[in-house]
């Protein structure tokens, strides 16, 4: 009667299903139908939650039966099983998993294997074939198994093929790729694993959605949560407009907002970014020059300026800083390579010679000492 295999993967009777229903009465804590355990694993995709919940069997039976060999096609039939009456009467597919539905959950849409999933919860269940799985998200999360399975529930069909995997000797899932916008997750028993590709095409509209929102909670009542939105958008490349808002906010939201050298640059580089250059080289004007702005926000600068190319403007920022903040660490460093950018070698040595004798740590000591012996054999200097 392998229809019964199909009501918990280790009853054997129908008089044990009765008693493995008992034993899931809801309000009471009693052991798992069958001891297969239940789990869940979640992976977040980005900001997108993804959880899959289920119960795990095992390849050896309760009774110690090693059925390795005995699971794909025949205890789990391939195609829909024959209900024989059962439950709806209709043939139904499996469970993906054991006892209760196994429940798919994900917080916002996703497309799955390239058909779009909208966020919500759903029983997951699969149709096994011999080469071809169809794997089925149904708006029924809350049943028991798939004995009450109407295919006028399913929310999504979409097909995928298995493939040999390492013997696991209880069903899991894992989530076995995982790439910034994308995931795979996989069933795993027996030496069988079925993947399930996962992708979300608007993580950037996902994250700016979310910071709207959360901007007008705690997150709010700070310039730093302005900042900290401005500079998503600003080192994504996204959404510039909402960033230069929120920068704005940052600066001179009232009650809230402060200006100093982050809120400042932070807005200079969404300038940029919107190929507003002038007003963003002014507004780093401001910034550098303001009392907040620190050597190595300064520094830092100039060294942007100089891997664009923008000698003369890094050289200029480099004496600022000089000018400005005397021997503090890294000034003469920047002087170092003011001079090494303008072809002054001479002037660069003796500048790296007295950073080197300042150097705060191991790795700026090596790094200065390299540059040291470069410019002595009159060599140059990576800027």
């Amino acid at each position: 009667m392998h229809w019964l295999t199909r009501i918990s993967l280790s009853i054997a009777s129908a008089g044990a299903l009765t008693g493995a229903l008992f034993a899931q009465y809801p309000g009471l804590t009693l052991p798992p139908s069958g001891k297969n355990q239940k789990a869940m694993v979640t992976q977040f995709i980005g900001p997108v939650r993804v959880s899959i919940q289920y119960s795990s069997p095992a390849v050896h039976g309760t009774d110690g039966k090693d059925r390795r060999g005995q699971i794909w096609g025949k205890l789990v039939p391939y195609g829909m099983a024959d209900s024989n009456g059962f439950g709806n009467g209709k043939p139904f597919p499996w469970r993906a998993g054991a006892n209760e539905n196994t429940v798919f959950e994900v917080s916002d849409d996703v497309e799955i294997e390239g058909k779009t999933l909208p966020a919500g919860r759903y029983g997951l269940h699969m149709i096994p074939g011999e080469d071809e799985w169809t794997i089925v998200f149904s708006k029924n999360s809350s049943s028991w198994g798939s004995f009450f399975y109407d295919p006028a529930d399913d929310a999504l069909r979409v097909t995928v093929k298995p493939h040999k995997n390492d013997y696991r000797e209880w069903l899991t899932y894992e989530f076995t790729e995982r790439k910034p916008a994308e995931t795979t997750a996989e069933l795993q028993w027996e030496d069988l694993a079925v993947p399930i590709g996962i992708k979300v095409n608007n993580i950037d509209d996902i994250y700016v959605t979310r910071l709207h929102r959360e901007l007008g909670s705690v997150p709010g009542f700070s310039y730093e949560g302005y900042m900290a939105a401005a500079q998503y958008c600003l080192n994504s490349n996204t959404h510039l407009e909402d960033g230069l808002k929120w920068a704005d906010d940052a600066i001179g939201r009232p009650f809230i907002g402060q200006e100093n050298f982050n809120s400042l640059s932070t807005k200079a580089l969404i300038l940029a970014k919107m190929g507003k250059q002038d007003e963003a080289m002014a507004l780093m004007r401001t910034a550098i020059h303001h009392p907040t702005a620190r050597p190595t926000d300064i520094h830092q600068y100039a060294r942007q300026l100089l891997a664009q190319k923008k000698t003369a403007e890094a050289v200029e920022v480099f004496k600022y800083n000089a000018e400005k903040n005397g021997d503090a660490w890294p000034v003469h460093v920047g002087l170092m390579r003011a001079y090494a950018a303008t072809g002054d070698n001479t002037k660069a040595l003796e500048q790296a010679k007295i950073a080197l004798g300042q150097a705060p740590d191991p790795l700026n000591k090596k790094s200065l000492e390299d540059a040291v012996r470069k410019l002595s054999s009159g060599g140059t200097i990576d800027q």
